[in-house]
């Protein structure tokens, strides 16, 4: 069993810290907010740290899991900071969905102590993390990947190296890009059948069986006919991961207009209010369009 800091206990570095900790790794967390920190360690056991370098100090493999760029270079750098006290043996492991310019401005810094740095962010949701079958896409060394791999399997229901340091976060990039469109799609289906005069549950009892069928339609529907948007990933964390891909876009050469199309439809949101309902509040907008 490895010794493990963690960093950032949000909606998912929680339970997955959780996991770790239930598989037997000796896990010491640290979160912004002390009182957070505490609540983990009563319910979790495992240890506190009052700084990420703390918390790294020792450990084999440190993991952060924090809300953007800025974050992640808080919990890494100055003398607070994880790469202040980690052994360069340790692998430090990136959950948080961030630019590629940090991960290789990161991936650099600590390279050039010698140590590893991988790039994982994740994709499952509040859900995927609490139940531990979140899907982990890598980028980075393929011997630090194989030495993370067994640790990050106590959170993972898939976990794969695509390719060397940024390719983890330009995966997630490509998954996030494929859940906006999605998203729209599903949304202007059931705004349509509603407008049709049509069942919307039994709507997606037929097509979800056949080529229309996705994981946001089997799990997102019936809480967008419902009008309910407090069930998954917010507003305002899907704009600044669409951010993220459009910039990457830009520098690639990529053309990406129907994520640009649906990022506007996110400011639209945000400008009612909808910041923090949950990325399936698309449906609203176009409720909202009608008056509705």
């Amino acid at each position: 069993m490895a010794k493990i800091g963690f960093l950032g206990l949000g909606v998912m570095g929680y339970p997955m810290a959780g996991h770790l900790q239930a598989h037997g790794h000796q896990v010491t967390v640290y979160n912004r907010t002390q009182a957070k920190a505490a609540g983990w360690v009563n319910a979790h056991k495992g240890a506190q740290a009052a700084t990420p370098a703390a918390a790294a100090t020792g450990a084999d493999f440190v993991m952060a899991c924090v809300g953007n760029d800025d974050d992640l270079r808080s919990v890494c750098l100055g003398e607070t900071g994880a790469f202040s006290a980690m052994d360069p043996s340790a692998v430090f492991v990136d959950h948080t969905t961030v630019s590629a310019q940090v991960t290789k401005e990161l991936a650099g810094l600590w390279g050039a102590k010698g140590g590893k740095f991988i790039d994982a962010p994740i994709s499952g949701g509040q859900a995927g993390a609490e139940n531990g079958v979140l899907s982990v896409m890598c980028g980075g060394d393929v011997a630090a990947y194989g030495a993370a791999e067994p640790v990050m399997a106590a959170y993972a229901r898939i976990c794969r190296l695509i390719g060397p340091s940024g390719a983890g976060q330009m995966t997630k990039m490509c998954n996030q890009i494929a859940i906006a469109g999605l998203v729209q799609g599903l949304s202007e289906a059931l705004h349509f059948a509603d407008k049709a005069g049509l069942d919307g549950a039994a709507v997606v009892e037929v097509i979800s069986q056949g080529a229309a069928g996705s994981w946001q339609m089997s799990n997102r529907y019936q809480t967008m006919l419902d009008d309910q948007f407090e069930h998954g990933f917010a507003v305002d964390l899907m704009r600044k991961d669409l951010g993220i891909c459009l910039a990457a876009a830009d520098e690639t050469g990529a053309s990406l207009p129907v994520t640009a199309l649906v990022d506007q439809f996110y400011k639209d949101l945000q400008n009612i209010g909808g910041g923090r309902w949950d990325t399936s509040s698309l449906i609203k907008r176009l409720r909202a369009l009608d008056g509705g």
